[in-house]
C-alpha cells in the first residue's frame, strides 16, 4: 500500500512539473527594444588565441567594447566607419 501511494504521488509531481515546464514555453517573446536603443553595426572581430571569429551587427553605443573570448579582449578586424 505504501509502495502504491508514493508511486500515486512521484506521478503527480511529474505531472505538474511537466505542466509548468509546458507553460514556460508557451510564453511569448518579448518584444523588440524601442528605437534608439540599439544601432546597427558591422563588425567583425577575431579572437587573437584561437582564431575564433564572431560578427556584430547590433550595439547599444557607436563603439562597442570588444567581447571576451579564450579570457581575452577579441581584436576588431574591420575598421569603424
Amino acid at each position: 500500500m505504501l509502495k502504491l501511494l508514493l508511486a500515486v504521488l512521484f506521478a503527480m509531481l511529474l505531472w505538474r512539473v511537466g505542466i509548468m515546464m509546458l507553460r514556460g514555453l508557451s510564453r511569448p517573446l518579448p518584444g523588440p527594444p524601442p528605437a534608439g536603443e540599439m544601432r546597427k553595426v558591422n563588425l567583425r572581430y577575431r579572437c587573437s588565441l584561437c582564431g575564433a571569429e564572431m560578427r556584430m551587427t547590433l550595439a547599444t553605443d557607436e563603439d562597442p567594447d570588444p567581447p571576451r573570448h579564450c579570457q581575452e579582449d577579441m581584436q576588431l578586424v574591420t575598421p569603424i566607419e
